[in-house]
């Protein structure tokens, strides 16, 4: 296949990734009223666990903080990888739940709820910066938001914002379409748009629950 063919192909594959999200979304009776923002502030948190220099992997930290009203943001760090969840979380998630990226990585503090019916948010959308900084990625996290009924968060997929046109409104889309029905712990999250060579793999893991 030619280099010209092989851009052809994968703008095609763009877009029928792009309308295919955006006809989930479009057809779902909770579809997204709109978005709230709000920042990650770490001064202002709970701690779970705190680093502990005499144990092995001592730089883990474990915090819960203020998100959007009742709805609480659980961040963690351990060697420079970060990992983040929303909302209304089951004890399995606080406490084993870490879904980063392989390379080093930190996140942008904004982050985007998309509401839905009632005014509830139903997922959440963070800027993660990954690798070193003279080949450093951009990805877009689309997680669905754990819920009083429903204790469960986790990433639902992810945007390269680098490789994809017009990527906020393509991770609202995914948002929109598929947070809502989405079954952490067994449904894999993928990324959807273009995927660049600085587009790192996912770390998942979700958490035990035995």
């Amino acid at each position: 296949m030619t280099s010209l063919a092989m851009e052809v192909a994968m703008r095609w594959a763009t877009t029928i990734s792009i309308l295919a999200v955006m006809m989930v979304a479009q057809s779902d009776a909770a579809l997204a009223a709109g978005s709230a923002y709000t920042e990650l502030e770490l001064e202002k948190c709970e701690t779970l666990v705190a680093p502990d220099p005499d144990e092995p992997g001592g730089d883990f930290t474990s915090v819960l903080c203020p998100g959007l009203g009742e709805y609480k943001v659980l961040f963690k760090e351990g060697d420079l990888r970060q990992s983040i969840h929303y909302g209304f979380l089951k004890k399995s998630i606080i406490d084993h739940a870490f879904e980063s990226f392989g390379p080093f990585n930190h996140m942008n503090p904004k982050i985007e709820w998309r509401i839905g019916a009632g005014g509830k948010p139903i997922a959440a959308i963070q800027r993660f910066l990954v690798g070193d900084e003279s080949s450093q990625g951009q990805i877009l996290v689309i997680s669905k938001v754990g819920q009083p009924d429903e204790e469960e968060g986790c990433p639902v997929g992810y945007v390269d914002a680098l490789a994809s046109k017009d990527a906020n409104n393509l991770a609202r889309a995914v948002a929109d379409g598929l947070a809502l029905h989405f079954r952490c712990g067994i449904d894999k999250p993928d990324y959807h748009g273009a995927k660049g060579d600085k587009a790192a793999d996912p770390m998942i893991y979700h958490g035990d629950d035995g």
